[in-house]
């Protein structure tokens, strides 16, 4: 035990010497140029990916995440290697021992983190740096066990249910970083937006601010030990959609103040301690931009209704059939349905037992005329009961070339929408926000698309719409 004692002491020393070495007292700039060793490793990498027979195959970092099963560390025993881009900083402290890759610098689609027995890795691994995992003999799962972050792990432990950091010495022969830094162009999204799928990326929301009820406060408060957890908000709407923002008690601005005016704000979309919750992380207080004016909520007495319809005249489980309205199989057999609980109708489409492999149905609003008005705005209200999958989907597009019929041949774009998700409570609704549409011109109608499965039980959950409404000025 001594001996060992010994040598991890002089491991630490030796360390010591060598991250001394690359940055001065004080000068903590990233270094400019990797070493001739590790420039030699990144090229016998992208040598062996040009080389069909070399036996080495690049896994995308979306397909890696997608290994990691909850409350298990998986080993890879192939020849593979993923590709990222670093998103994160321990500069400040508000990160330790972890960064986050995701796969492209700008408009990414997927993020991993990566593990590490390092500190100040930021020296090496700086925001926007390529980087290069040999992930064979390496492990994926979570650091906490159900924390629902995917991770790349040296070791996993005892339990098998975590991954531990890759040690010094996998970090030689595992980790390498390219010559190539990018710059992360940061994902803009709303508060409304921010899902599981988010988690690594770098990302940046507009309109926000914190509340009047944290004017003076730090980002720290100095009574916690760990972290700190203050809201953000963001005009959505008539309302605020909110969102949390972590902040380390190791962080080095944990006692800057808070911002009083609005902006944006731009971090790593992270999870709390247990993973109960989505959170925003900054890599530097600096990248709180909010000295401009505070925004404010639309004024719905403003607003006039030019379509609504609140389902209440549904007659309880019978097959869709309001006037103006089309109820669509795409696939399968299943339609959407009309619901009455409590005297609240509404709109549903299950496929709970449809018997179909795939279904996809459509409901799809009259026909709204765009030219007698300006400043259009769809809303409606949303819920979700037995959705177990990410896979089981509510979309929801808007035409204006729809015949009316023929909903195969027309031309439906995308729309973004607050829609429920997995860990939201079954049968509470919630609301869209505010869907603008006032870029539109002609006749529009408005799609909602479910798909699922009345096979697969992961995907054989049910949407419910209801109140929907369009708001112009």
């Amino acid at each position: 035990m001594k001996t060992n004692k010994t040598i991890i002491l002089l491991l630490a020393f030796v360390a010591s010497i060598y991250f001394t070495s690359c940055v001065e007292d004080g000068d903590f700039t990233v270094p400019q140029s990797i070493g001739a060793e590790e420039n030699a490793a990144v090229e016998t990498i992208e040598a062996e990916l040009a080389d069909p027979n070399s036996g080495l195959t690049e896994i995308s970092i979306s397909n890696l995440a997608g290994l990691v099963v909850n409350g298990q560390a998986t080993e890879i025993t192939s020849n593979i290697v993923v590709k990222g881009y670093v998103t994160s900083s321990d500069e400040t402290g508000n990160f330790y021992k972890e960064f986050f890759i995701q796969d492209k610098p700008e408009n990414p689609t997927a993020a991993i983190k990566v593990a590490l027995e390092l500190v100040d890795s930021y020296n090496k691994f700086n925001i926007g740096r390529e980087v290069y995992v040999r992930l064979n003999g390496l492990y994926v799962g979570e650091v906490r066990s159900g924390d629902g972050v995917a991770t790349i792990g040296g070791d996993k432990n005892d339990d098998g249910d975590e991954v531990e950091n890759l040690s010094l010495n996998q970090l030689e022969t595992k980790l390498f970083r390219s010559s190539n830094t990018e710059t992360i162009v940061p994902l803009s999204v709303k508060f409304s937006e921010i899902n599981a799928s988010h988690i690594g990326m770098f990302v940046q929301v507009d309109n926000a601010q914190f509340p009047t009820t944290l004017a003076g406060k730090t980002y720290v408060d100095a009574n916690d030990q760990f972290d700190t957890q203050r809201t953000l908000q963001s005009c959505d709407g008539f309302g605020f959609t909110t969102f949390i923002l972590e902040t380390s008690a190791f962080a080095s601005f944990k006692f800057a103040t808070l911002p009083e005016g609005g902006g944006s704000i731009s971090g790593v979309v992270s999870k709390t301690f247990n993973g109960s919750d989505l959170v925003l992380a900054l890599n530097n207080n600096s990248d709180v931009d909010m000295s401009g004016a505070r925004c404010t909520p639309l004024d719905i007495n403003d607003f006039n209704v030019i379509v609504e319809e609140d389902f209440d005249s549904g007659v309880d489980n019978t097959t869709f059939n309001f006037p103006g309205w089309t109820n669509f199989a795409e696939e399968g057999s299943e339609l959407w349905t009309e619901q009455v609980f409590s005297g609240n109708g509404y709109g549903e489409f299950s496929t709970f037992r449809s018997g179909d492999d795939v279904n996809v149905g459509w409901l799809i609003s009259p026909s709204i005329d765009m030219d007698a008005q300006t400043n259009e705005f769809l809303n409606f209200q949303v819920a979700q009961h037995h959705l177990d999958s990410v896979d089981n989907t509510l979309e929801v597009f808007v035409s204006t070339d729809y015949d009316g019929s023929n909903v195969a041949a027309a031309t439906w774009q995308p729309v973004s929408a607050n829609l429920p998700v997995p860990s939201d409570s079954w049968y509470a609704f919630k609301d869209s926000g505010l869907v603008d549409l006032s870029t539109y011109t002609g006749t529009l109608y408005v799609g909602f698309k479910v798909t699922g499965s009345g096979n697969d039980t992961t995907l054989d959950g049910a949407y419910m719409i209801d109140d929907f409404k369009v708001l112009a000025q």
